[in-house]
Protein backbone atom coordinates (compact mmCIF):
# COMPACT_ATOMS: atom_id res chain seq x y z
CA UNK A 1 0.00 0.00 0.00
CA UNK A 2 2.83 2.34 0.42
CA UNK A 3 3.89 2.08 -3.14
CA UNK A 4 0.65 3.00 -4.67
CA UNK A 5 0.62 6.13 -1.77
CA UNK A 6 3.91 7.37 -3.12
CA UNK A 7 2.82 6.98 -6.49
CA UNK A 8 0.16 8.55 -6.19
CA UNK A 9 2.00 11.72 -4.44
CA UNK A 10 4.40 12.01 -7.00
CA UNK A 11 1.64 12.11 -9.94
CA UNK A 12 0.03 14.81 -8.08
CA UNK A 13 2.78 16.82 -7.51
CA UNK A 14 3.94 16.01 -11.55
CA UNK A 15 0.50 17.33 -12.49
CA UNK A 16 0.41 20.35 -10.18
CA UNK A 17 4.18 21.09 -11.54
CA UNK A 18 2.62 20.80 -15.01
CA UNK A 19 -0.57 22.87 -14.19
CA UNK A 20 1.80 25.96 -12.48
CA UNK A 21 3.99 25.53 -15.50
CA UNK A 22 1.10 26.27 -18.23
CA UNK A 23 -0.44 28.90 -16.16
CA UNK A 24 2.83 30.71 -15.70
CA UNK A 25 3.83 30.25 -19.32
CA UNK A 26 0.27 31.49 -20.46
CA UNK A 27 0.33 34.34 -17.94
CA UNK A 28 3.51 35.20 -20.17
CA UNK A 29 2.11 35.06 -23.54
CA UNK A 30 -1.10 37.13 -22.67
CA UNK A 31 1.29 39.95 -20.82
CA UNK A 32 3.36 40.56 -23.52
CA UNK A 33 1.28 39.75 -26.67
CA UNK A 34 0.16 43.68 -26.71
CA UNK A 35 2.01 46.88 -25.97
CA UNK A 36 2.30 48.86 -23.39
CA UNK A 37 -0.88 51.46 -22.52
CA UNK A 38 0.77 54.65 -24.23
CA UNK A 39 3.36 52.59 -26.51
CA UNK A 40 3.20 53.72 -29.94
CA UNK A 41 4.60 52.33 -33.44
CA UNK A 42 6.62 54.91 -34.89
CA UNK A 43 4.98 56.41 -37.39
CA UNK A 44 5.53 55.50 -41.13
CA UNK A 45 5.48 58.67 -43.13
CA UNK A 46 8.11 60.10 -40.45
CA UNK A 47 11.53 58.91 -40.65
CA UNK A 48 14.08 59.82 -38.33
CA UNK A 49 17.33 60.14 -40.04
CA UNK A 50 20.65 59.87 -37.64
CA UNK A 51 23.69 61.95 -38.25
CA UNK A 52 27.20 59.75 -39.04
CA UNK A 53 28.77 61.36 -35.98
CA UNK A 54 26.24 60.06 -33.55
CA UNK A 55 27.22 56.54 -33.98
CA UNK A 56 29.35 55.87 -31.25
CA UNK A 57 31.57 58.06 -29.12
CA UNK A 58 34.25 59.16 -31.58
CA UNK A 59 33.21 61.38 -34.39
CA UNK A 60 36.40 60.48 -36.23
CA UNK A 61 37.88 57.07 -36.62
CA UNK A 62 40.99 56.36 -33.89
CA UNK A 63 44.41 57.05 -35.26
CA UNK A 64 47.17 54.03 -34.23
CA UNK A 65 50.31 55.72 -33.50
CA UNK A 66 53.82 53.60 -32.69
Amino acid sequence: MNTFATLYRDLTCAAAAAVISVVASLSFVTSTAVPPTGAQAPSARVAVVQPDHAWFGQPEPAVLVD
